[in-house]
């Protein structure tokens, strides 16, 4: 095998070395263990779960891996050890196949650029890996065989399974439990039939940096909001539904924690953690993708759905196989794509800074850009930096005042592209509330702007049953019937959005209206929230 910067960057991180011949290979003691596995416990006397934690520890051992396993974890492996025990010698298989399938990847990623590295920080790139190939990895996660002593240094997460196990015994919780039968559910189904498609992997960024010949957008400013032109895109509200269910192709956001998966294999158990316990594939991404900076995102295309579930958090529970029949695209992966972006953590008054609006904003619209689009960027926001220069009348409100001020129409030109199959609305919800502590009516606005910004065609939002949010539409029946609007039942929430789209304003507009309800908070003048304050006719 050639050497490669590629495979130099992730080498100190796979359990594999380079043999005399210059190919990947297991040592040879785990070859033995592999091969013994491999034909049924008659041959490797793993019929228990004390013994696969044994016979895990020895691998450990031939692969020189110093750091021990969770306290608990042997206990945690044999409270489930009957669900996979028949699959064990499928995967010992596919472990042992580890290094023909990463030769076969490499070959196939030269001429492209996708091969699997480590995507570090300011690093904007794409890995593309076969579904077999991430059955491997994560085969590695399950008998804990990836080194872990460096990775702390390269800001990279969790990626064995052994803190997820022992957390089934040291302190036990019905959702971790499911946790569990999620990933168990991925291997079997993986053990019956290998999945033949593939996922990338892709690290956005803004440059902090602008150079000439950069085929990305540099982080924006203040001036960039304050003065955009770009048309709000339309927005559409759920009371009810998933993310992860919407009925037509869009981007679907990762409530994330800066470390990728973030709980996902310890005791963690809200949205990401949830939608990676259901496409286990996301967790091969932390194999190699950093923590992300404040201008970044991680884009995931293709991961496969294997299970179903009910409940969030502590209620969450495992309901049994999920067959995803999602199309695939011509290289191979399933028309789902899943955006991580992370908010502020327990920001409180500082979010409504300008510089913490920024950052948020910022954040999603890395998130929500398409980076195939870019040329189109660069010559529509040329184009908007030249009417910028024209000058708006911006509506602002004083407190207790009426908005009686003229609002300068925006273009009424589309700018979103019309070929719809390639062009992908967002659908997202309360990112960066609940357990981050965000305010949930500016992070509405926020990936609002980001995404009309991104010129995305829609963003759908599902409020999760949120009170701030659900309270809207018992205030604002009134308002909508005197407009005249009609609104179905089920989008009822979405009035205020529906009003402001009313009021035809812009990016440039609203981000202006944003930074003074902002302003008037941190000075003590503005006591609701945000849709009370924007509708003066409102009950408070």
């Amino acid at each position: 095998m050639e050497d490669s910067a590629e495979l130099e960057s992730i080498l100190p991180y796979l359990p594999l070395v380079i043999g005399s011949s210059r190919r990947l290979l297991w040592p040879s003691k785990v070859v033995e263990a592999l091969e013994a596995m491999s034909r049924g416990p008659d041959h490797s006397r793993v019929n228990c779960g004390e013994v696969l934690s044994i016979a895990i520890s020895d691998m450990r051992a031939s692969l020189s891996l110093a750091d021990p396993l969770a306290l608990s974890a042997p206990l945690g492996y044999a409270l489930f050890f009957d669900e996979f025990a028949e699959d064990i010698p499928k995967l010992a298989n596919l472990l042992l196949r580890l290094p023909s399938l990463l030769e076969v990847h490499y070959q196939n990623s030269r001429a492209y650029g996708y091969g699997l590295r480590i995507l570090g920080p300011q690093q904007p790139g794409m890995v593309l890996l076969s579904q077999e190939l991430i059955g491997a990895l994560l085969a590695c996660s399950l008998f804990c065989l990836f080194p872990i002593s460096n990775r702390g240094l390269k800001h990279l997460p969790t990626i064995n399974f052994d803190q997820l196990f022992a957390s089934l015994y040291d302190s036990y919780s019905e959702s971790q439990e499911n946790k569990v039968r999620c990933i168990i559910c991925y291997f079997q189904r993986i053990c019956l039939q290998m999945p033949t498609g593939s996922v990338s992997f892709e690290r956005k960024l803004l440059s902090l940096e602008h150079h000439p010949w950069q085929s990305f957008l540099s982080y924006p400013y203040a001036d960039f909001w304050t003065k955009s032109t770009i048309p709000l895109c339309p927005f559409q509200v759920h009371s009810s539904g998933l993310i992860e269910d919407h009925a037509i192709e869009a981007l679907e956001v990762d409530f994330a924690n800066k470390y990728l998966g973030g709980g996902a294999l310890h005791r963690g158990c809200v949205q990401e953690e949830i939608r990676f316990m259901i496409n286990p594939e996301l967790i091969a991404g932390m194999l190699f993708l950093p923590s992300m900076a404040d201008n970044e995102a991680i884009e995931i295309v293709g991961a496969e759905r294997f299970s179903d579930y009910t409940g969030y958090a502590s209620s969450f529970r495992f309901s049994g196989d999920y067959v995803d029949k999602r199309s695939v695209d011509f290289l191979g992966r399933r028309k789902t794509r899943i955006v991580a972006i992370d908010a502020l953590c327990s920001p409180r008054m500082k979010q409504y800074k300008p510089k913490y609006l920024i950052r948020e904003t910022n954040k999603a619209f890395c998130g929500f850009l398409d980076q195939s689009k870019y040329s189109q960027y660069k010559r529509l926001f040329k184009m908007n930096s030249v009417q910028l220069n024209e000058g708006s009348s911006l509506p602002i409100k004083a407190k207790g005042e009426s908005r009686t001020e003229e609002v300068r129409k925006s273009d009424e030109k589309s700018w979103h592209l019309e070929d719809c199959e390639n062009y992908i609305g967002i659908a997202t919800g309360n990112w960066g509330c609940g357990a981050f502590g965000g305010d949930p009516e500016v992070k509405t606005i926020i990936q609002w702007l980001a995404a009309s910004q991104a010129l995305r065609p829609f963003i759908s939002y599902y409020t999760f049953g949120l009170e701030a949010l659900e309270s809207l539409a018992q205030v604002l029946l009134v308002l909508v019937k005197s407009r005249s609007v009609i609104v179905d039942k089920i989008c009822i929430q979405g009035i205020v959005t529906q009003w402001i789209i009313l009021q035809k304003w812009n990016v440039g507009d609203l981000w202006n209206i944003l930074i003074e309800y902002s302003s008037q908070k941190l000075r003590g003048e503005a006591d609701v929230g945000f849709f009370a304050w924007l509708l003066p006719s409102l009950p408070k």
